[in-house]
């Protein structure tokens, strides 16, 4: 893989780090948005599919089982560690029709609409210019294909997300909120916005209300673990991460806290046969 771009980099190694819990019951959200991204797209068999920011194949894995024996999936991601959980699972479910490459899907060298479908679920704000690389996506759909990209909405993860986030600004302020890029795009106008401007129109995006249950409010740490929250944590010492951990774990068990929000956007876009044919 060529050489990344300091945010980039800081994706591939925080995510990296966050596949040891990424499948844990807590995140149990990932497959279940993966699956309702995929239901969105329409996929038939016998389509050809990119899947970007794949993970462990929350969208590759049921678009895998969509597109069936005569179907293909590409999954692409920076983290091969998650990589590696997905080569597993769609090696346990005998699927054949599904690859996984490690690679920056801004440096990929495909053919131009040779896809039926291009999936991208919780990974378009990773990209610095999101406009250019939904430009990108595009012009790797056919005629008539589908471009299918979910994102977090507001108030993601909360009531954690506040109490985490507020745990850190006490103990290191100098890394609060440092890398957060899905808040470019956590309401419908905004991601509306960023894909017209790309040129993926006429685009529909739905706001999905949700929350994924918790046993126990310390559940939340497990999710802090496999999530982009990662980064963060990995950026402190044994004793502030566990300062931070006392800190978040006591507000949410003080509130009785048993779910977390996982409000989701996802917005569906076709790709007309004639008008965008060249596109």
């Amino acid at each position: 893989m060529s050489q990344l771009d300091p945010d980039k980099a800081r994706t591939a190694v925080t995510y990296s780090a966050a596949a040891d819990h990424f499948d844990d019951p807590p995140l149990a959200f990932w497959a279940r948005i993966g699956e309702r991204t995929v239901e969105r797209a329409g996929l038939e068999p016998g389509h050809r599919v990119l899947d970007v920011c794949s993970g462990t194949g929350s969208s590759a894995i049921p678009a895998a089982r969509a597109v069936g024996p005569t179907g293909w999936v590409l999954g692409v991601d920076l983290a091969d560690a998650l990589l590696d959980r997905g080569r597993e699972k769609a090696c346990a479910l005998g699927l054949s029709n599904l690859d996984f490459r490690c690679a920056d899907v801004e440096a990929l060298d495909l053919t131009p609409g040779s896809f039926d479908a291009v999936v991208c679920v919780f990974g378009i704000f990773f990209m610095p210019d999101m406009p250019a690389a939904v430009r990108r996506l595009w012009r790797w759909l056919k005629p008539g294909g589908t471009l299918a990209i979910t994102t977090w909405g507001e108030r993601v993860l909360e009531p954690g997300n506040t109490a985490f986030w507020d745990a850190i600004r006490a103990h290191r302020l100098d890394v609060y909120k440092t890398f957060r890029p899905w808040e470019r795009i956590d309401t419908p106008d905004a991601l509306r916005s960023m894909l017209a401007g790309a040129g993926a129109t006429p685009c529909a995006v739905d706001a999905e209300h949700s929350s994924q249950p918790l046993t126990l409010p310390d559940d939340w740490w497990v999710i802090a673990l496999g999530s982009g929250y990662r980064g963060t944590i990995e950026r402190l010492d044994p004793g502030t991460q566990e300062l931070v951990k006392r800190d978040t774990l006591a507000r949410l068990r003080a509130q009785s806290a048993l779910t977390a929000e996982t409000n989701a956007l996802y917005a569906i876009a076709r790709k007309h046969p004639g008008r965008d044919a060249e596109r």
